[in-house]
């Protein structure tokens, strides 16, 4: 009898072998721009303990998806002894969008939580002007408690290099304070760490990843979105971009800054509740 082979089939072969592709990458031609700057931030910063129970937010994004299969590499390497566990909020999503993602998910081997929480509806009667703050707060504070009521200790997310850059001259040019995104920090709640180990990745790289790959990962999704992104973040992008046509190591130093600041030589500072002026 002659044998036949299923679309389905050919669909799982196909899948099957973009997710060793995707895995192969990290550990030869990503290996030194995205697989050792993960592991030396999970180090420098001290991101992941043995017993460490980690909820790994995924956006659906380009950066969440690196971060999930990192996270997939590490237990493989076992040098660390702990649990991490994929979830992802559905804020109103589309369902053409909601269906990308769970391809995406299901190519990359993935298996991810998804749950609801009707965020945008709820941003956009309260705030129809401006939506945007309001919706960013409400995620984290969905997503956020649903770590906690599954017990995690840890949430990890996928800011990179490049975010905490911007963040840090964000809140310079239009906040007037030195303050920049941490790798790990306790949440509000204090019941949980938030932990960044992607903060030595560059988002170039991440970007290069994805189309080595072959992989469309989604954009924000919001039905108002469309290429609206968040106006103080793209001109500080726009301006870094420039500057590093002088100086192409500019995004480098902005970030060592953070790492060297001489409290005898500025004018004031705020440290939990002491205030120097």
């Amino acid at each position: 009898m002659e044998n036949i082979i299923t679309n389905n089939e050919i669909n799982e072969i196909v899948f099957f072998n973009k997710k060793e592709k995707i895995e192969e990458s990290l550990r030869t031609t990503y290996r030194k721009k995205i697989w050792k700057n993960f592991v030396k931030a999970v180090k420098d910063f001290d991101l992941i303990k043995d017993g460490d129970k980690i909820a790994v937010g995924v956006s659906g994004g380009k950066d969440s998806l690196l971060l999930c299969k990192l996270f997939q590499e590490l237990k493989k390497d076992r040098s660390k002894n702990f649990e991490v566990k994929f979830i992802s909020m559905n804020p109103g999503f589309e369902a053409i969008d909601v269906d990308k993602f769970k391809e995406n998910l299901i190519e990359m081997g993935i298996d991810c939580e998804l749950f609801d929480a009707n965020v945008w509806q709820i941003a956009f009667e309260e705030s129809p002007e401006s939506p945007c703050f309001l919706c960013a707060k409400m995620r984290r504070g969905v997503l956020y408690k649903k770590v906690e009521e599954l017990g995690f200790n840890k949430l990890a997310l996928g800011h990179h290099f490049d975010d905490i850059v911007e963040t840090t001259m964000i809140n310079m040019f239009f906040a007037g304070t030195v303050k920049t995104m941490l790798p790990k920090v306790p949440s509000t709640s204090g019941k949980m760490d938030i932990i960044r180990p992607l903060a030595y990745v560059r988002e170039k790289d991440i970007i290069n990843f994805m189309k080595y790959n072959d992989i469309q990962a989604m954009s924000c999704g919001c039905p108002i979105e469309s290429g609206k992104v968040d106006s103080k973040r793209k001109e500080i992008k726009f301006l870094l971009q420039e500057l590093e046509t002088k100086n192409p190591n500019i995004k480098q130093s902005i970030f060592n800054a953070m790492k060297n600041i001489n409290l005898d030589y500025v004018l004031g500072y705020t440290s939990g509740n002491k205030t120097k002026e």
